[in-house]
């Protein structure tokens, strides 16, 4: 008998606090109504207030039923609005905000300086190409036009701006790969055969002189020489450049495939919850929820196929980035897709009709 008690004082416990937070939600329902200017039955409203003046231990079965009803009426009246939204509406906006804010500023501050990087880098090892061509074509030349004097061969002056052009081409590869090795990691080693670093300035800028420029007052009878010696710099600078433009494709190249998309997709997730976020709180329709968190596992899966599977934007007129950043906002639109990949691969083949017989 005295078991039997307790679990009924205890049922009875339960169901009071179930009804408590049903008065709390109902209130919470009236209250946006009569902020918003929504008309409530007077039943509806008289059902809560008497469920709130009268204290809880007097409550009856047809009070508990009257304020049921009411919390459905108004729940009906209200949607989208919900109790639970309004409740998330005074506790969960700002650890939500913050919680949305941190990760779009951790990612913007991943984002920006690698993208920068990359993108530097990738201009820099382009010019530096572009140069060791045209360098490339003006050795060839000068090894033709630069010889033994004959009556045939091609003016001083056009020797002369030819050399100049080779070692200024020369300069400008040293110039970019070095300014290229100072972001590299790690960097790679200057030849010895191009190293002007004794620590003595006036040291350094006459080798630097001597390496890379043709000296004053040149003749025409030393032009073998200074092509000569403006070729043997450039072997070691072509062997540098080349050096630190193959590190860079593999490095910044595998980096802007394989993380920056990923990176990208996440922060069109971010973007795309800030959004939902205002649009909810101006709505009062917004609720935690934990599909929030899967929805960046997808972003971040949607973002690694992007990057590894060219194939996804070679009609696209955007970069793979953009591609992954619009993923990350809208992975419905990226799923829906892969769905109607699948349906293309299974699609049977409609059963040709057999043609009749000709009549005789």
């Amino acid at each position: 008998m005295t078991e039997s008690s307790d679990n009924a004082d205890r049922h009875d416990v339960r169901v009071s606090g179930f009804f408590l937070e049903a008065l709390k939600d109902a209130e919470r329902l009236l209250q946006y109504a009569a902020e918003v200017g929504v008309d409530i039955q007077a039943e509806t409203r008289s059902a809560v207030l008497r469920a709130r003046a009268t204290p809880p231990a007097h409550w009856d079965e047809q009070m508990c039923a009257n304020l049921l009803l009411a919390l459905t009426a108004l729940a009906a009246k209200l949607k989208p609005v919900t109790a639970e939204s309004l409740k998330a509406y005074h506790s969960e906006t700002r650890p939500t905000m913050h919680t949305y804010l941190t990760w779009a500023i951790i990612l913007s501050v991943i984002i920006i300086p690698c993208s920068i990087l990359t993108f530097v880098s990738s201009s820099i090892s382009t010019q530096i190409r572009t140069d060791i061509t045209s360098a490339n074509a003006l050795a060839v030349k000068l090894h033709s036009e630069v010889g033994p004097p004959t009556p045939q061969g091609v003016g001083s002056s056009d020797q002369l701006a030819d050399l100049q052009e080779y070692a200024a081409t020369v300069r400008s590869i040293y110039a970019r790969s070095r300014r290229l090795n100072e972001i590299l990691v790690p960097s790679v080693t200057v030849p010895l055969g191009i190293r002007c670093h004794s620590g003595n300035p006036g040291q350094d800028a006459d080798c630097i002189k001597e390496k890379f420029e043709l000296p004053y007052g040149l003749k025409s009878e030393d032009f073998p020489a200074a092509r000569d010696r403006i070729t043997e710099t450039y072997q070691d600078v072509r062997y540098f450049a080349q050096n630190i433009t193959t590190d860079v494709l593999t490095f910044y190249g595998a980096f802007n495939t394989c993380i920056l998309p990923i990176l990208y997709a996440l922060l069109g997730t971010c973007a795309y919850l800030l959004r939902s976020f205002e649009d909810q709180m101006t709505t009062r329709t917004f609720t935690p929820s934990v599909a929030n968190s899967a929805r960046f596992v997808i972003a971040a899966i949607g973002g690694t196929v992007i990057g590894l599977f060219n194939g996804f934007t070679s009609e696209a007129s955007a970069s793979p980035l953009a591609m992954a950043f619009l993923v990350g906002y809208g992975v419905e639109i990226f799923f829906s897709f892969l769905e109607n990949l699948i349906k293309s691969f299974t699609r049977t083949p409609p059963t040709p009709t057999p043609t009749p017989p000709p009549h005789p």
